[in-house]
Parts: structure tokens; C-alpha cells; sequence
């Protein structure tokens, strides 16, 4: 793949551009505090994500009442607490918690990177299953600079559906191939790469907390970086 392939990048934002693990366990601990409720929360953090791959599942499988982002991070908040007999949380502080993923910080190298790749000719955005509201938010509130926020909520589902996927490179106006998706997660580049793009793998072995184990490229590949300036190195011509 040449840097004059590629025309757009974008990018999955929950893990690949900020640390919603730091984040979250973060909010969970004030949340605790400020109710009066102890338990471990950087676990609850932990199951509070895995539970969130399985909803995605139900969701896409027809579940009407996971139609949204916000609507997944509710049912998964209270199945976690549930895994962890946490009672002491109300509606609102539950809808306050739900909140945390428009808040989430980015990794050190993601803002940086971002703007030399906004200095050249590439567009830039975001390709997420969060909300475009909540795209738009949390790039504001973290500094990170795109071109264009999309969401697979434009496409009516969620990644990794390939109309995700086809429906950004309609939107774009851009054939796949030259589109590269950037993200940490293989499973999401593994279905970019089966609807035409050029993918782009960039590891996070903290994106789970600092005891995770790496997680293995996949296969097929077209680009591995260590950071998004990296990313902006290899793609500068």
C-alpha cells in the first residue's frame, strides 16, 4: 500500500484514539464516592466492556430496545453491577454513568497525530459505534481535530455489520480501497477489510488496564503502527 492509495482515514475511537478504561474505572471510583457505594471498580469497569460485545450481538439480531449507543452502555452498566451486587446506584446516577463514554480522554499520541494528519491532503474522521452526539462531544471535549464524524448509527446498526462500512464510503463519495480504517481491534478490521478498505493496525496493549495481555495483529493486514504520529509518518507523501 502507497501513502497516494489512500485518500480518507478513519478511525475507531472507543480504545484506538482514548482510554476509556482509565476513564470509566475513573468516573466509576467518583461515582462510588460521591454515593456512598464501595466495590472494586476497575473490575466492574472491566465487566462493564465485556458485557458490551454480547449486546451488540442482541442488538444486531433485532433487539429494538438496543438502538443506540447510550441504550447498549445502560444495559451493560446494569448487568455489570449486577455481576457485582453494586444496589446503592439510582436512575441518575446510572444515566450520569452512561455519560462517562462522551468523556472519555485520549491516548497521548491521538491529538498530536490527528493534526499533522489534518496539515496534509488526507481527510480524517471517525468510524465508531458511538452516536454522531457523542462523537462530536467527546472529540470537542478531548481536542481531537477530524474532517468528518461518522457513526454506524448513520447506517441504522453497528460495526462490525459491512453496511457500516459501505455506508461511509457512500457517504464519502470514496471507493474502499481507498479508504484505510485505523483501529486496535481486529475483529473491527477484519470486516473493514471484507467491504474493500485498507486497514491499519495500532495497538493498545493498555486498552483493557495496565495488567492486559497484547493483543495479536490479524491477518491480512496492511499497515501496523505503533501510534497515531507513526500513523502520519507512514502516510505522509
Amino acid at each position: 500500500m502507497e501513502p497516494k492509495d489512500i485518500d480518507v482515514v478513519l478511525f475507531d475511537v472507543f480504545g484506538t484514539l482514548t482510554d476509556w478504561w482509565t476513564s470509566v474505572a475513573g468516573e466509576l471510583t467518583d461515582a462510588g464516592a460521591a454515593a456512598g457505594v464501595e466495590a472494586d471498580w476497575p473490575a466492574v469497569t472491566t465487566a462493564w466492556r465485556r458485557h458490551y460485545r454480547p449486546a451488540i450481538h442482541r442488538a444486531l439480531a433485532g433487539d429494538v430496545s438496543l438502538r443506540s449507543t447510550d441504550a447498549l452502555h445502560r444495559f451493560t452498566l446494569d448487568a455489570a453491577l449486577a455481576d457485582h451486587g453494586v444496589t446503592g446506584f439510582g436512575d441518575a446516577d446510572r444515566a450520569g454513568l452512561v455519560r462517562a463514554w462522551h468523556r472519555l480522554r485520549p491516548w497521548p499520541d491521538a491529538a498530536p497525530g490527528l493534526e499533522r494528519l489534518h496539515a496534509g491532503r488526507l481527510v480524517t474522521g471517525t468510524l465508531s459505534n458511538g452516536g454522531v452526539g457523542l462523537l462530536t462531544r467527546l472529540a470537542k471535549r478531548a481536542g481531537l481535530r477530524f474532517d468528518c464524524v461518522l457513526s454506524a448509527e448513520l447506517a441504522g446498526t453497528f460495526k462490525p455489520d459491512p453496511r457500516v462500512y459501505r455506508r461511509a464510503a457512500e457517504l464519502l463519495d470514496v471507493e474502499p480501497r481507498r479508504i484505510l480504517l485505523t483501529a486496535c481491534h481486529p475483529d473491527d478490521l477484519e470486516a473493514a477489510a471484507g467491504t474493500g478498505f485498507r486497514t491499519a493496525y495500532l495497538p493498545r496493549p493498555h486498552e483493557w488496564g495496565p495488567d492486559a495481555r497484547p493483543v495479536d495483529p490479524p491477518a491480512g493486514v496492511d499497515l501496523i503502527v505503533s501510534d497515531v504520529l507513526a500513523l502520519a509518518r507512514a502516510l505522509a507523501d
